[in-house]
């Protein structure tokens, strides 16, 4: 089982779930420190990579080699830089967010699926699932690199199910509304603590790390034969992107 973006937030919370089930993982991300924090807690194996490197990749791939097939992969590494309209946006973000959101994903996809069809000759399945975003299915203001981008990764992972079609490899995606963790938004608002804050001001409840964490497991270890193609998950204050509700949730007396 190989976890990208593990040092942090939601891989991270599905790395750790997936160890206390039994599973041998390798969380894979940038920042070796972070990860040694989740080597040390859980017995994961890590590996530090920048999956926007292709070096990197090769790199990875080579060593998931010598320690033999892989059964899931679990894309999750990705991000969302600011919050600016298409016109005012930088270029410089866009192609960020396309390089870690989905060139990264082919990468990490073209270089493991060998090791992953080793791994469903080997258990007689094998599965790959892409942590996209809700924004990838409903456009919003100011989301527009980070929507493009998330649309691309959901097309590549449709795509890539119509391409696998045959094999024993299921191919899922997993589409989280808002989720509070701890960098998210600081990340998208450029290390502004009380922007960010303030996206979760008031919503009653968002998601946690954990709560995708359950969801991923929950679709991995599905029986073979069943695929859960899309999964969309949303706190209930949250109706779309664009729309949550801020208070306590009531119920309506319409008498």
């Amino acid at each position: 089982m190989v976890v990208t973006g593990a040092s942090s937030g939601i891989g991270a919370a599905t790395a750790r779930l997936f160890r206390s089930q039994g599973w041998d993982v390798v969380g894979v991300a940038r920042r070796t420190d972070r990860l040694k924090v989740l080597a040390d807690e859980t017995g994961s194996s890590v590996f530090t990579a920048d999956l926007t490197n292709q070096d990197d990749v090769d790199a990875l791939r080579r060593h998931l080699e010598e320690t033999g097939p892989i059964h899931a992969l679990v894309n999750n590494a990705g991000g969302a830089l600011g919050l600016d309209s298409v016109e005012k946006s930088l270029v410089e973000d866009w192609v960020r967010m396309f390089d870690i959101n989905v060139i990264a994903t082919k990468r990490v996809i073209e270089a493991l699926l060998p090791l992953l069809r080793e791994g469903a000759a080997e258990s007689g399945h094998a599965d790959i699932l892409n942590v996209t975003s809700i924004a990838g299915h409903t456009a919003y203001v100011g989301g527009g690199g980070y929507n493009a981008a998330k649309f691309a990764e959901h097309a590549l992972t449709e795509v890539l199910r119509l391409e696998l079609n045959g094999e024993p490899i299921r191919v899922i995606e997993v589409a989280p509304g808002m989720v509070a963790t701890e960098e998210f938004s600081l990340v998208r608002f450029g290390g502004d603590q009380a922007r960010a804050e303030a996206v979760y001001a008031d919503v009653p409840d968002p998601l946690t790390a954990e709560d995708i964490a359950e969801t991923i497991v929950a679709a991995l270890e599905r029986p073979r034969h069943v695929d859960l193609d899309l999964i969309v998950i949303k706190p209930v204050a949250q109706a779309a992107p664009y729309r949550f509700h801020k208070g306590a949730l009531v119920v309506r007396d319409d008498s």
